[in-house]
């Protein structure tokens, strides 16, 4: 058991199931059938952030931290959809903490009284434009994911570890059981959620195991986890810890191909990890990748043109595949709002660009 109980969610891992884990390697694993992408644009709401993460290099200090104003945001989202991106991805640092008194005052100014409550202008924005909203808020409570949820198609956050780490050290430590309640709340409220592991920062490979199965577990309570990223730690100007090598990355993709339902894909993000190398490791998807936009996350690592993604395709001998933010299954089983759902369905350039993907999914 994991110490979340504080935060509202008890996740139990069988020590049997982490030794077997543990044994796992990428000759127990199958090689996907297809490999999926979405095409998306990135929109760095803003970089203020509670935490100080030692490896991250995306949040900004108090006084330098940027907020995109709504204007910037539909200027984003429109280049996007001119792109034929159907996502959009809000990323920002979790919830600002009182030191951002700069950042407070703006969202006053705008009329909102928390990150979240404009949030849900911006997605509204991003609706507008022709894109779907996948936003990435950091932990979250109820009340915060349930205030954005129905206006996007899907939502997530990075579980990272369950273990404490030094990384995550300092006055405003990041905490694996706000993580863990975060997923849950996303299972609780019905929301189709991404996660995933980060690899390198600390952590041990019987970490990365019950990292793995937190997941798994809390998976199969609500059964709305779409995808889990197995994401190498990458240097950076703040992380000078090192980079775990290939063998590494193969382990733990392979780890998670087997601890994980099938109906969960395995994301391997094509501008971090050597993904050529983790196709016969059990990565069925590549995630977002933008064609406008910079990785805001990690800056310093461009993403692949998409021939170079029909090329990994190719050799691994298997299709590619364009899908939507929201999976299929959750879509055909009612998982998405009444908003979604009649983005998905309107009589309109977007819509005719979501149904023809979904029907692409359909004829697989």
């Amino acid at each position: 058991m994991f110490g979340a109980s504080a935060y509202g969610v008890e996740v139990t891992v069988d020590e049997a199931d982490v030794q077997r884990l543990l044994q796992v390697g990428p000759e127990d694993v199958s090689a996907p059938d297809e490999l999926t992408f979405a095409r998306n644009v990135f929109v760095p709401l803003t970089t203020a952030c509670r935490y100080t993460c030692t490896y991250c290099t995306y949040y900004d200090p108090p006084g330098q931290a940027s907020l995109l104003s709504p204007e910037e945001v539909r200027e984003i989202c429109e280049r996007g959809a001119d792109a034929g991106c159907t996502e959009a991805l809000f990323t920002f640092g979790d919830d600002p903490d009182d030191r951002y008194t700069e950042v407070h005052a703006q969202l006053e100014a705008w009329g909102h009284d928390s990150i979240h409550a404009y949030l849900r202008e911006a997605c509204e924005i991003a609706l507008e434009a022709g894109l779907l909203p996948h936003s990435n808020p950091g932990d979250q409570t109820r009340e915060q994911m349930a205030l954005v949820a129905d206006l996007n198609a899907s939502m997530g956050v990075m579980l990272e570890t369950t273990a404490e780490i030094r990384a995550h050290g300092g006055p405003r430590a990041k905490e694996p059981g706000q993580r863990l309640a975060t997923i849950a709340t996303a299972g609780e409220l019905g929301v189709p959620f991404t996660t995933g592991i980060l690899v390198g920062v600390g952590e041990g490979w019987r970490d990365r195991a019950e990292s793995l199965l937190a997941i798994r577990e809390l998976h199969e309570r609500y059964g709305h986890v779409q995808e889990v990223i197995v994401q190498p730690v990458r240097e950076n100007e703040r992380w000078r810890g090192g980079t775990p090598d290939v063998g590494t990355i193969r382990r733990v993709t392979a780890m998670a191909r087997a601890a994980l339902p099938e109906e969960v894909s395995v994301q391997s993000p094509p501008n971090l990890a050597p993904v050529r190398k983790l196709i016969d490791c059990g990565v069925d998807d590549l995630g977002g990748v933008s064609p406008v936009t910079d990785d805001h996350v990690n800056p310093d690592y461009a993403w692949p043109a998409l021939r170079e993604l029909e090329a990994v395709a190719d050799a691994a001998g298997v299709p590619l595949r364009e899908r939507l933010p929201v999976y299929q299954r959750f879509v055909d089983d009612g998982w998405l709002s009444a908003r979604i759902e009649a983005e998905l369905d309107a009589d309109s350039e977007a819509g005719r660009r979501y149904r023809a993907l979904l029907e692409r999914d359909d004829d697989r």
